[in-house]
Formats: structure tokens, sequence, C-alpha cells
């Protein structure tokens, strides 16, 4: 895996792609949903400046979270390749395709009728594009508004928009039933969340902010980029964090780095913060807390089950 910095986490976020409420434990399928439109879907359709005259057979999928998308949508069998990063569901067909240094030729060779890609590094739509291969760009959502139009792009583009429709509406329920019963308190509480044992952040302008934010909390990464000079990912001290004394630390970097609820505890200065003193240290799945896709409410829940546990 990769350590955590600001543009590498960003990165991350471009190209790596929480699973839906109702199908969090089970393994997506390509099973359409009952009513799903896969069969009869009508083509040619268009999205933005893309036209697809006929239903994609041979997708590559250069993103985590457009893979796991994908996959969710019941798309899944149109796939024939994804990036190395693409680790989601586990039968998705990884290859050694890069979505971070994407090779034209490489995935040329795949004869694709759709790529999916979340960023252009070294223009790789344009280089596509002259080789007359259809190019659709997911760039990291900062809102799940973003999530949910990408979903209901993939469906539109691939044959399955009623099961993108259900996929939206099933997060969206999820969410709902998540945040409903939340204990009503007379000051939040706050949160740290870690990308790296480097100390970088996110502020609540991101995506992952937003998640927070939907179970109440106040970021204490906020103050150290009140001007957005950081993009929204500040690389915080041992000393801001301290002296904040968040009541919640949430680490994204248990898989990368192998950060642990122990080795937090064993900083220097640590072991008088709330977090730590009240054993609310959470280690999430970095993957998880790093993609924009339908695993967003698996985010969200293990924030909420944390936030639960402490009395009003």
């Amino acid at each position: 895996m990769f350590r955590r910095t600001p543009r590498l986490f960003a990165a991350t976020l471009a190209v790596a792609a929480l699973a839906l409420g109702a199908c969090a434990e089970k393994s997506p399928d390509d099973a359409p949903t009952p009513g799903g439109t896969s069969a009869t879907a009508a083509f040619p359709v268009t999205v933005g400046n893309l036209t697809l005259d006929r239903r994609p057979e041979k997708i590559v999928s250069l993103s985590p979270t457009a893979t796991e998308m994908l996959f969710a949508i019941g798309a899944g069998k149109q796939v024939a390749a994804v990036d190395d990063q693409s680790n989601y569901p586990p039968d998705a067909p990884k290859s050694d395709l890069s979505g971070f240094q994407p090779n034209a030729e490489a995935i040329a060779g795949k004869s694709p009728d759709l790529v999916v890609l979340s960023n252009d590094t070294n223009k790789i739509v344009e280089q596509l594009t002259t080789l007359k291969i259809p190019v659709l760009l997911t760039p990291a959502a900062t809102t799940l508004e973003d999530t949910y139009r990408q979903l209901i792009e993939l469906g539109t583009l691939t044959g399955h928009p009623d099961e993108a429709a259900d996929v939206n509406n099933r997060i969206k329920d999820d969410i709902a039933k998540l945040t409903k019963d939340l204990p009503q308190r007379s000051a939040k509480l706050t949160y740290y969340h870690e990308l790296g044992p480097e100390l970088y952040s996110a502020t609540s302008k991101t995506f992952i902010g937003s998640i927070y934010a939907l179970a109440g909390l106040e970021n204490i990464a906020d103050a150290s980029d009140a001007d957005g000079k950081n993009g929204g990912y500040p690389q915080l001290s041992q000393e801001i964090i301290v002296k904040a004394n968040p009541d919640f630390v949430f680490l994204a970097d248990t898989k990368c780095c192998k950060q642990s609820p122990e080795t937090v505890k064993a900083r220097s200065g640590w072991a008088g913060v709330t977090a730590v003193k009240n054993n609310q240290v959470v280690a999430l799945d970095d993957d998880i807390a790093s993609r924009w896709g339908p695993r967003v409410v698996d985010l969200l829940r293990a924030v909420v089950d944390a936030v639960a546990k402490v009395p009003a």
C-alpha cells in the first residue's frame, strides 16, 4: 500500500476508487435487481460528451471506486479488466494496469469498448480518444451527490439505469437509518481523521469530512486549513492534535502504515488525549475510508457505531 501524504492521498482519492447498507455483508454480484433493465436498456446513450451506440461488453476500470460501482449496479460481467489497486469485490478481474500511471498502449491491448478513469494523468483521456476508445472520467467525489451522479452515469452507459437508481436509493435509505437515532448533544463531539502517521488529515470540506458531519462530529483539522491552501488535506502537528484533545481518533492508515489504537497510545504525549483515555481510537479499513463508492455506508456505520457508545 502507499503512504498517505496530501498529494498522494489526493491521487489515491482520484484514482482509487462503504457496501450498501442492505448489501454490506454480501459480496456484490452481477445479477440484475428485480425490475432491472439490463437486457432492455435502449442504446445509443449519452453521458456528457460521450455517446455509446451499444452496450459495452469489455469495460476496463482504472479506478477502484468505479470498479465497486460497476459491480454494485450489476455490470460486473461486462468488466474485462481492472487496475492493480481494485481489490473489491474479490472476484474483479485484476490486472497489472495502473491507474496512477496509465499506459494507453497497455489499455488498448485489452480491446476495451469503455474505459473508466478517475483522473487524467498524462492526458490519458486524449490518448485513448485518439485511439477511438470511449472514456468516462469519474473524478474523486467532494460530496455524496457526486457519488450518486457517477452511479447514474455508469448505469446509463452500461445498460443498468434501474439498478443504479436502486443502489442510490439503498445508500440514501441506509444513511437515513444510520443517522435518524443519533443522540442529541449539548456540544458536538470532536474527532481527528488520520490519513497517515505523518499526521495528514482531511477537513470538513472534503468528501470524507462530509461523512463525519452526517454523524454530527466536529473536525479538529478545520482550523488548520481555514484558508483552504492545503486543499482540505492539512498536515497537523502532535502539539495541535494533543491541544485539540479530540474525543475520537479515526485511523485510515491501518493497512498502509500498520497504525492501531496501541501505536497511537504509544505516541509521545498522546496518552492523555480523551480519545486514547476513553478507548475511542477507531481503526478503519483504509480502502473503504479512501473511496467514494457504494461502501460509503460502511464508513458511516463505523463512525456512527463509535459515536453511539458515548453517553449523551
